[in-house]
């Protein structure tokens, strides 16, 4: 895809994800890479008036954080550049603050494997990061430190991030894990969540669904 299309592509799924109920107003953001750069979403701009030339490109093989757009980057373009730079796997990052996601991030829970599709996200859970402010380099650490083999993490008092070899499976795993979030949520509520057992969460892995998955918008 060419820049622009990728540009534009990054805005319909910024309407989606306010769309699905997994964002509200302008605090999710979206980032993509694009060769040798990544492109992210502006800071605070509604995404119903947001156009192709307010995406902001960040190289990645310059000086760390240096920016080009007639905006300046989200305020969350540190763990996303950090993450792009450290996972050659990750191709698009989506992070948004969903309703259950963010319950339990509250709560500072991870969420077990109460249901296999846990292992869409590459393991027996899916950690929460330790809190830090947000944009700060210590919200980045901890973010790539619950990131380890893992494709999606919550973050303490704040919300989720998801990763994907593409955009829509970026963004299907973002549904997904606000899915599961809930769920999990609703069995703590009744009590005595059964959490399956981590072979069975391999069974499932080694399918390879998870990877192979691609996405659409619809």
């Amino acid at each position: 895809m060419s820049d622009s299309s990728i540009r534009q592509v990054i805005i319909e799924h910024c309407l989606l994800m306010n769309k699905n109920g997994l964002n509200q107003g302008v605090s999710g953001n979206i980032s993509v890479r694009f060769e040798n750069s990544m492109l992210i979403t502006p800071t605070s701009v509604p995404y119903d008036q947001m156009s192709a030339e307010d995406i902001v490109e960040m190289p990645m093989d310059g000086e760390y954080g240096t920016w080009f757009g007639p905006k300046a980057p989200s305020s969350e373009w540190r763990f996303h550049l950090d993450i792009m730079l450290s996972r050659k796997d990750v191709e698009a990052i989506v992070h948004v603050h969903p309703m259950y996601c963010t319950s339990l991030a509250i709560s500072r829970r991870e969420i077990p494997a109460c249901h296999y599709m846990i292992a869409a996200f590459g393991g027996i859970n899916v950690r929460c990061a330790d809190y830090a402010t947000y944009g700060t380099e210590e919200l980045s650490t901890n973010a790539l430190a619950a990131l380890e083999d893992r494709s999606a993490c919550l973050l303490s008092n704040h919300g989720s991030i998801a990763t994907g070899h593409s955009l829509p499976n970026a963004m299907w795993r973002a549904v997904e894990l606000e899915t599961i979030a809930h769920q999990y949520f609703n069995s703590l509520m009744i009590g005595n969540p059964v959490v399956l057992s981590d072979d069975l969460i391999e069974e499932t892995r080694i399918k390879g669904f998870s990877h192979n998955y691609t996405g659409q918008i619809c």
